[in-house]
C-alpha cells in the first residue's frame, strides 16, 4: 500500500502520482458478449395459424364472460402468496441495488469527545475533541459501477420474475375454475344418466313381475345404475378438491370458497378472436424470457466486475480536527487538516483474483445457455400450446356430433325395447355409450378452455405493463 503525504503542495502531485500508477495498471476492463446474443434461432411465424382478432392478453380471463372467474383472479392477484413472495423479493432487490449505487459516492462522518482527568494533587482538567471525516474510493476501473449493473440488472429480473408469477397464477386460477365447472358438469350428466337408468330398472323389475322379462335383466339394469352412482362420489371429491385450490389461490382457507362454489355453473367459453403475434414479439411479451435475458446481464456485469477487482484501488480521505479546553473555544481554535491518498495492488495471491474471474466467465456461460434454454422453451411452449387447442377443437366437434346419434340411439333403443322389439343388453348399451359420450364431452370442452388458457399463459398473457425489459430499464 503507497501513501501519499498529506504536505504535497497541491493537487497537482497527487494527480500526477495517481496518473502514473493507474497507468501501470495496463489494459481495460474486460467485457463480455453482448447479454442478448445467445444464439437462438427464432422462425419467423407459427406452424398453426392464429385468429385475426385482437384480444387483449393483460386481462385475458375477461374474455370468458364469466364475472366469478374475474374475481377470482383479482383476488389471486392480490392476496396470492406467492405473489406476496415475489413482491417482498423485489422490494428486497431494489433496496440492495439503492446500497449499491450508494457506495458510488463520498462517505461524510462527524466525531466529538470531551473528557476530563485530574491526578497528583493537581487540579482537574478538560479537553474537547470535533471533527469531520471523509472518504471516497474512485471507480476507477469500474468495479463498483459494475456492482451497481449487478444489483440493477437482478432487480429487473425480481420485477419480472414477479409478473411471471402473476401470469402462472392468473393461469392456475383460470385452469382450476373450468376444470371445477368441468367436473360439476360430468356430475351433472352422471345424475341425468343415473335418472335414466333408474327408469329402465323400474321398467325392468314391472317386466319381471309380469313374467315378461327375467330376473337376469333387473340384475344388469341394477348394476348399472350402481356403476353410474359409484362415479358421483369421485366427481364430487374433484369439485371439493378443485374448491379448495381456488381458495388457498386467493390467499383464503381451504373451504372458504365452498358455498360460493356449489352452486353448478356453465362452463365458460373462450374468445375466439386472440390475435397470435410473431415468435420475435411472443418472446418480448413474456416475462420469464425476459427475467432471463436480466440475469444474463446480470453475469455479464459480474464478469466485468470480478475482472475491475484485479486492478489498483484508489482511496481518497480528508480530515478537519479540533481540540481545546472549553467547549465554547473549539470554533476559535484552527483545524488540523489532512488529505490522503493511496493506492493498492495485490502482488500475489495465488491466483486467487483470476481464478473468481474464471468462475464469473463460467458462471456468464451457464447463464447464457440457461437463457437460451428458456427461449426455447417458450416457443415450444406455443407450438404445443396451438396444436393442442387444435386438437381440442377437432375432439370436441366429433364428440358433439356423435352425442347427438347417441341420444337419438338411446331413444329408438327404449322405445323398441318397450315394445318387445330388442333385448335388453342393446337398452343397457346404448345407455351407457350416452353416459361414456356425455363424459368425454364435457372433458373435452374443459380440455378446449384450459388448452385456451395454456396458450394465453404461453404467449404471455396475464401481466402489466409495469415490469421493463432490458432494452428500456426502469
Amino acid at each position: 500500500m503507497h501513501t501519499l503525504s498529506p504536505h504535497l503542495p497541491g493537487p497537482a502531485k497527487l494527480s500526477a502520482a495517481l496518473l502514473g500508477v493507474l497507468l501501470a495498471a495496463g489494459c481495460a476492463p474486460y467485457l463480455p458478449a453482448a447479454p442478448a446474443d445467445a444464439g437462438v434461432d427464432v422462425p419467423a411465424g407459427w406452424s398453426q395459424p392464429g385468429s385475426g382478432g385482437s384480444q387483449p392478453l393483460a386481462l385475458w380471463w375477461r374474455g370468458f364472460g364469466d364475472p366469478l372467474l374475474v374475481e377470482l383472479v383479482d383476488a389471486a392477484q392480490r392476496a396470492n402468496t406467492d405473489l406476496g413472495i415475489a413482491q417482498a423479493n423485489l422490494r428486497e432487490a431494489r433496496a440492495l441495488r439503492d446500497a449499491a449505487a450508494a457506495g458510488l459516492w463520498p462517505t461524510l462522518s462527524v466525531s466529538a469527545s470531551a473528557r476530563r482527568s485530574s491526578g497528583g494533587g493537581a487540579s482537574a482538567g478538560s479537553l474537547f475533541d470535533a471533527g469531520f471525516d471523509a472518504a471516497w474510493e474512485p471507480d476507477i476501473f469500474g468495479a463498483s459501477r459494475h456492482g451497481v449493473g449487478v444489483a440493477e440488472a437482478t432487480a429487473q429480473a425480481r420485477a419480472l420474475t414477479l409478473a411471471g408469477t402473476e401470469v402462472s397464477v392468473a393461469a392456475e386460477v383460470a385452469t382450476s375454475y373450468l376444470q371445477l365447472r368441468g367436473s360439476q358438469a360430468r356430475a351433472a350428466f352422471a345424475r341425468e344418466n343415473l335418472a335414466a337408468q333408474e327408469q329402465t330398472l323400474q321398467i325392468a323389475q314391472w317386466r319381471e313381475q309380469a313374467g315378461l322379462g327375467s330376473s337376469l335383466e333387473t340384475s344388469q339394469a341394477r348394476s348399472a345404475v350402481e356403476q353410474t352412482r359409484a362415479q358421483l362420489p369421485v366427481l364430487r371429491a374433484s369439485i371439493a378438491q378443485t374448491s379448495h385450490a381456488l381458495a388457498v389461490l386467493t390467499g383464503r382457507p381451504p373451504a372458504a370458497l365452498d358455498a360460493q362454489l356449489a352452486t353448478a355453473a356453465a362452463l365458460p367459453r373462450a374468445p375466439a378472436d386472440l390475435a397470435l403475434a410473431i415468435p420475435a414479439a411472443t418472446l418480448r411479451q413474456r416475462p420469464d424470457v425476459l427475467a432471463a435475458e436480466w440475469q444474463l446481464r446480470a453475469a455479464a456485469e459480474r464478469v466485468s466486475q470480478a475482472d475491475a477487482l484485479r486492478r489498483p484501488a484508489v482511496q481518497l480521505r480528508a480530515s478537519l480536527a479540533w481540540s481545546a479546553a472549553t467547549l465554547g473555544s473549539i470554533g476559535s481554535i484552527d483545524a488540523a487538516r489532512s488529505l490522503v491518498a493511496s493506492i493498492g495492488q495485490t502482488l500475489f495471491d495465488r491466483g486467487r483474483l483470476d481464478a473468481q474471474l474464471a468462475a464469473q466467465e463460467a458462471a456468464f456461460d451457464a447463464a447464457r445457455q440457461s437463457y437460451r434454454a428458456r427461449v426455447l422453451t417458450a416457443l415450444q411452449e406455443v407450438e404445443d400450446a396451438l396444436w393442442a387447442l387444435a386438437a381440442s377443437r377437432d375432439r370436441v366437434g366429433a364428440l358433439e356430433s356423435a352425442l347427438l346419434s347417441t341420444r337419438d340411439a338411446v331413444l329408438l333403443a327404449n322405445n323398441r325395447y318397450t315394445s318387445g322389439l330388442i333385448d335388453f343388453q342393446t337398452v343397457l348399451e346404448t345407455q351407457r355409450t350416452l353416459l361414456n359420450v356425455q363424459d368425454s364431452l364435457a372433458s373435452a370442452q374443459t380440455e378446449l378452455a384450459t388448452n385456451h388458457v395454456r396458450l394465453y399463459k404461453a404467449h404471455g398473457g396475464g401481466w402489466g405493463p409495469a415490469a421493463t425489459n432490458p432494452g428500456n430499464p426502469s
